[in-house]
């Protein structure tokens, strides 16, 4: 049925006055505002309240005309829907609207007599004063407009001369509190008038304008709360959610469209594949007749791209009509890309936009003193070890991404889709480590090769070995361009070692990176972190000389972008521009699909080398990763996490083979550049083999494929519930880099420095809260504002993660 939920709340609203003897029979009205609609559920004309189901309940616009609904009983609406509808029209704070002719408020009716300001209670929740609304017929216009003249005074409740009473609330518990206190006041005023005429005393005029300017303060901030909003996603209720299916034998997925019901087959690459191969072929063939090849000694520069064996993953794909880049055609494209529809930029960045535009939607205080309580009653174990942590580590945990509110939860077991804590609590792991396990959690089949390699040769030996190459030659044949592979110790030594090799091999100092995006923690890429505009915010204990030649470019700015590349061209040039291909901090600021392509140009235009920083992305938005995705080349990649299939040492940095030379550090015989990298424990056999076999199961199963059609629908079952809830949350997806924002507070940035000043603490405060609502209700995210699908994530997993969502918002404050 469409809009149960608000059918619901009207249903219960009218069981609970019907209880407390408010409501006789079939007088009175009650009505709830179906949440992001311009229409309100509301209770049947001449209709028993002990015997109304969800069904009987109408629908009526904010227009007073009844919403044709097949699924609801059919009953005609209460004759007094058009003083329902100008309320909710006039006061966007208004959710919920109770009409009754309770005895001493009815009293108060007949007397004609308003309620001065008796008690700083009364102030708080109803207004200066309870007025009396002049008479008019019930059900006509008449009287709908004289409640709509009053409702403007910001007071919530009303006395309707010769009738009833009107009480309005945020909510619909508020509503019926502020109804409930309203007949309360009525018997005491009515008592104090009958005890001793003309001596009924109010509250001072200061302490009364205290306590209304916190009853007003309240509802501008749900008024902008409904107001700054913009319409959510619709997902039909009957639309089937997208199923993450079985990939086939030729690179397709089986999988249910959005409102299908029969199965169809979604193919992952596109049609234009085998002419996109060929004319990579011809433009190969040209460039080889023409000479293509670097001529020997030729000046260090990214501005030729050389012919050499990988010289087709040098060249972007085939472009359609709008001039987007497609995947390019490889072994990885024929195996298709995690991401099924790319999210609409404009529109995820607009609803972004107006989420921070509002104020903060998040838990009831007292369910989040429930969820305290669960972790306090329910995890005593976590509690207790990393209290002992504290004494001996920095922050009582190792890795960042452990720091969750209000204590971390220590994990004794990971497997497939689900993390179990020591106290025994299972919860749905959307962590996945950070992102490297998308086969999920402790993969068998992996850990089982693993184990028979590291038995021969132990986990390190300080000298070559095979998996070193294996490694390589299979990163390669997946991400063509990426000729020559360097494996290192984690993404942040990759990053460092792809600006040095940058800096090295064209000569020049300068690089660039999106604002807000994170490269890791070198002393180079703590500059402009997450926060866009902050420059040097975080980069305590790092010397001014390590950052004086880190610039920062604002996400989406391709002109500022290109201003500072005129601008360092002046000073020497651009030693290479590094992004994140999906937006910085993994998507949270999608790019426009061409922005790459884009970038490429400017990179090529100005001498630059463009560096992919797909650590996240890489292999997780498919076997191509992002590079093939978008069918734009970097010069170099950097690599990590699911390189070693969630085993540690998981970084690398390779690219085209003439810019990787510089790594050789003279190794290699030959003259030239070199730049020092390395780690003794750097391309160790344990790391190298479990990358190999990890990256070799991934593509045996189509694993990036299966984890994005589960991003799919988490995504889609998300914004189902968002909508059905009308809450200012947005979620979208990457393929499985799936995003739930629901403070914005990695949207602030210095170009509004006020705003992030006053809002990034409760923000951040309200994301920790979130994250640990979804833990207490069995879920595992990224500080509650990103979610990484596994190949583990089947129909069933997803479902049940939405369940427990649903349970979580049913929390929020409003709803």
């Amino acid at each position: 049925m469409k809009h149960l939920r608000s059918r619901q709340h009207v249903v219960d609203m009218c069981r609970t006055l019907l209880e407390r003897g408010y409501l006789k029979a079939t007088e009175g009205n009650v009505s709830v505002r179906v949440p992001s609609q311009d229409f309100y559920a509301v209770t049947p004309s001449n209709y028993d309240y002990d015997k109304m189901r969800p069904e009987d309940i109408c629908l009526v616009g904010f227009d007073g005309k009844p919403i044709p609904d097949d699924d609801a009983s059919g009953l005609a609406p209460s004759i007094e829907c058009g003083m329902h509808a100008n309320i909710y029209r006039e006061r966007p704070d208004v959710n919920a609207i109770v009409h009754t002719h309770q005895p001493y408020a009815s009293a108060l009716a007949f007397l004609r007599k308003e309620i001065p300001a008796l008690t700083d209670e009364q102030v708080r929740f109803l207004g200066r004063k309870v007025a009396i609304i002049p008479y008019a017929p019930s059900g006509t216009s008449f009287l709908a407009k004289k409640v709509q003249k009053q409702v403007v005074s910001g007071d919530n409740a009303f006395i309707i001369a010769n009738h009833g009473i009107i009480a309005v609330g945020t909510d619909p518990d508020r509503a019926v509190f502020n109804m409930a206190l309203l007949e309360k006041v009525s018997l005491a005023y009515l008592l104090a008038l009958t005890t001793e005429s003309g001596k009924v005393y109010t509250i001072p005029d200061a302490i009364r304008e205290v306590a209304f300017s916190k009853l007003r303060k309240d509802e501008k901030r749900i008024a902008a709360q409904i107001t700054a909003a913009v319409p959510p996603i619709r997902v039909p209720i009957h639309e089937d959610l997208p199923s993450v299916g079985t990939p086939d034998l030729a690179g397709s997925v089986a999988l249910q469209p959005r409102g299908a019901t029969e199965p169809a087959t979604l193919p992952t690459a596109p049609a234009a594949a085998a002419d996109t191969e060929n004319t990579l072929a011809s433009a190969v063939a040209d460039l080889a007749s023409a000479g293509g090849d670097d001529p020997a000694g030729a000046p260090a520069s990214v501005e030729p791209r050389a012919a050499s064996a990988g010289a087709s993953a040098h060249l972007t794909a085939t472009t359609h009509a709008d001039d987007v880049p497609q995947p390019i055609a490889s072994e990885a494209a024929e195996l298709g890309y995690a991401i099924s529809e790319y999210p609409d930029v404009p529109d995820t960045m607009r609803r972004l936009k107006a989420l921070v535009a509002q104020p903060v939607r998040g838990l009831r205080h007292d369910a989040m003193l429930d969820v305290l309580n669960y972790f306090e009653t329910k995890c005593t174990a976590s509690k207790e070890i990393t209290d002992r942590a504290k004494k001996r580590i920095p922050g009582g945990v190792q890795h960042n991404l452990a720091f969750n509110y209000p204590f971390p939860l220590a994990i004794e077991k990971a497997e497939g889709a689900y993390l179990s804590d020591r106290d025994g609590n299972t919860y749905i792991d959307f962590l996945q480590a950070g992102g490297p396990t998308l086969l999920g959690s402790n993969y068998a089949p992996v850990n089982e090769k693993v184990a028979e390699v590291i038995k021969k040769s132990g986990p390190v030996t300080g000298l070559f070995h095979e998996y070193e190459l294996k490694l390589a030659e299979i990163i390669n044949r997946y991400m063509p361009h990426i000729e020559m592979y360097r494996s290192l110790g984690s993404g942040t030594e990759a990053v460092m070692a792809a600006v040095r090799g940058a800096r090295a091999f064209t000569g020049k100092n300068v690089v660039i990176k999106v604002g807000g995006a994170y490269h890791g923690w070198s002393d180079t890429m703590v500059y402009g972190l997450r926060v866009p505009g902050t420059y040097r915010m975080n980069a305590k204990g790092i010397p001014f000389g390590a950052t004086n030649s880190t610039r920062e470019a604002f996400p989406h700015d391709l002109r500022l972008l290109k201003r500072k590349l005129i601008e360092n061209r002046a000073r020497g040039g651009t030693a290479a521009v590094i992004v994140e291909p999906v937006g910085p901090e993994s998507g949270t600021r999608p790019v426009p699909r061409d922005y790459n392509a884009k970038v490429r140009e400017l990179c090529d235009e100005f001498g630059a080398l463009l560096i992919f920083d797909e650590v996240v992305t890489g292999f997780r938005m498919g076997m191509g990763g992002a590079a093939g995705y978008f069918g734009v080349t970097p010069d170099l990649t950097v690599l990590g996490k699911a390189v070693s299939g969630g085993y540690p040492m998981a970084g690398g940095v390779g690219g085209r083979s003439d810019v990787m030379a510089v790594f050789g550090s003279g190794l290699d015989g030959k003259n030239g550049s070199h730049v020092q990298v390395g780690g003794t424990l750097s391309a160790n056999p344990l790391s190298c083999a479990a990358g190999y076999f990890a990256i070799d199961e991934m593509a045996r199963t189509n694993a990036p494929v299966k984890a994005g059609r589960a991003g799919d629908r988490l995504t889609r079952g998300l914004q189902r519930l968002i909508g059905d809830f009308g809450l200012p949350y947005v979620a979208y997806n990457q393929g499985s880099i799936v995003h739930l924002e629901v403070s914005g507070v990695m949207l602030l940035d210095m170009r509004h420095p006020m705003k992030l000043l006053k809002e990034n603490k409760p923000r951040k405060r309200l994301m920790e809260q979130m994250s640990a609502a979804y833990a207490a209700h069995g879920i595992i995210t990224l500080a509650g504002s990103r979610m990484y699908t596994s190949m583990a994530d089947t129909d069933e997993v997803i479902d049940d993660a939405l369940d427990r969502f649903e349970q979580v918002f049913t929390l929020v404050e409003g709803v």
